[in-house]
């Protein structure tokens, strides 16, 4: 009798335990889940403001086309990209092609000095600073999850009821996104 009761004891500590490991390993799934919806709120509100950018641009520059064109085609890359990977590869595009407007936008003074530009570009910038600390939190958070789902034991959890690891925001190009960014306005 007291052989059974150690087993039922033993067997309830697993159980607590396989439990415990199993909503440890949801609550860090759904963290990821909310910190990516976070990001992406974050780019649409990139997205929503790139018209404006452009179009501002557009009434001192017009003979600038070819940019506008490239700049509204990132954009609609970007909107239509899926997961960290494609995200992050469409981003860069995206990055870039505002770099060469705002390269095109130093060529005009009285386009620097017009108040709409000057809100247009306080307004990308805050949101650059938000993406970048929502990307960070994303980082953070799916390292978490992806150790827990490799770390004994809840890797049998894990692997039980079939928790993948998730990619990171990763940069396309580490060497070149790493160097700093010169911004002039």
């Amino acid at each position: 009798m007291g052989l059974t009761w150690i087993i039922a004891a033993v067997v309830a500590v697993v159980a607590l335990v396989g439990i415990s490991l199993y909503n440890k390993l949801v609550r860090l799934r759904n963290t990821v889940r909310s910190a990516w919806s976070d990001i992406d709120v974050q780019l649409k509100k990139r997205y929503d403001l790139v018209p404006n950018l452009v179009e501002t641009v557009k009434g001192y520059a017009a003979h600038e086309q070819s940019l506008f064109t490239k700049v509204t085609e990132a954009r609609a890359q970007a909107i239509r990209a899926t997961g960290p990977a494609e995200t992050a590869q469409a981003e860069n595009m995206l990055r870039d092609s505002l770099k060469s407007l705002f390269a095109v936008a130093e060529a005009y003074p009285e386009l620097k000095a017009n108040q709409n530009f000057l809100q247009l570009q306080t307004q990308l910038k805050e949101i650059e600073d938000t993406i970048e600390a929502a990307r960070r939190y994303y980082n953070a958070v799916v390292r978490d999850f992806n150790t827990a789902i490799e770390q004994f034991p809840s890797n049998l959890i894990a692997s039980q009821f079939k928790f993948a690891k998730n990619d990171f925001f990763e940069l396309e190009s580490s060497e070149v996104e790493r160097k700093p960014v010169r911004v002039g306005f």
